[in-house]
């Protein structure tokens, strides 16, 4: 869905928050967007989606205003060319280290002349063709939402430098790789690591770039909004469900022991 709902939000200075999305169910897309979430982050990273299973996912968002941000498993070309020609409102990119792995994947994001996206309009972004091509590309190239991955202290080192790439929307820390670069795997409170974040976020605000971060509880989405953090990736499909399953196991075995006295 290429709208520019997102993006005005932020420019609004709004909060919008979605999930990580890794069980492979349009079902499940479609309560995330009754329930009133404002985007999944569909991961393609650390979990597994065939090129044609994104595009139902992202089809199932369509169907209820739910935007559908694509975790890529990496920056190639292949990769984004497919998340963005199958539809969804952006793509957000793991695992950089430099600036210029960065920048080499900008170009792809965009069509002509910002970018050298390839072009085609007989895709699913552009209505198969239904949609007017030149009306498809200028929607495309200011509305698509590039996400990019902080979450390593040699990025957190560049930080300056990656805010100025032009094509990159918001900054999204990953407090727990970026706990594990610095030898504290998931301490995300550790000092260190909360210096890194913190910088992060200085540069952001400095340059105008909208900030992202992952949140596993209400408390911790507080504490990063508080801090400026625009755009929240709060907990997984997978925690939801799971936790759900633990309280209502919780509470049949307090019944079967109440009932058993």
């Amino acid at each position: 869905m290429i709208t520019a709902e997102l993006k005005e939000k932020l420019a609004k200075g709004q909060v919008i928050f979605g999930t990580f999305f890794k069980i492979n169910s349009p079902s499940i897309v479609e309560m995330f967007g009754y329930a009133g979430f404002d985007f999944i982050i569909v991961d393609n990273e650390h979990s597994n989606f065939s090129f044609s299973e994104i595009e139902n996912v992202i089809r199932a968002g369509d169907g209820v205003s739910l935007h559908t941000i694509i975790r890529i498993p990496g920056a190639s070309e292949e990769h984004i060319l497919h998340a963005l020609d199958s539809g969804a409102s952006g793509i957000q990119i793991p695992s950089l280290t430099t600036v210029e792995e960065a920048k080499a994947a900008m170009p792809y994001t965009k069509y002509y002349p910002q970018g050298k996206r390839g072009m085609n309009t007989a895709q699913r972004a552009a209505n198969f063709g239904f949609m007017e091509k030149n009306a498809f590309f200028k929607a495309s190239n200011e509305n698509t939402m590039v996400v990019v991955h902080v979450e390593n202290k040699e990025m957190v080192d560049q930080i300056e430098a990656l805010c100025q790439i032009p094509e990159i929307d918001v900054l999204f820390v990953g407090t727990g790789d970026l706990s594990q670069s610095v030898g504290k795997p998931m301490q995300v409170n550790d000092p260190e690591v909360v210096a890194l974040v913190e910088k992060v976020f200085a540069a952001a605000a400095k340059h105008k770039k909208y900030i992202g971060i992952f949140a596993g509880n209400t408390a911790d989405a507080e504490k990063y909004i508080n801090m400026g953090a625009q755009f929240i990736g709060y907990s997984n499909d997978v925690t939801m469900i799971t936790g759900g399953m633990r309280a209502v196991v919780k509470d049949f075995d307090q019944l079967r022991d109440k009932l058993k006295k």
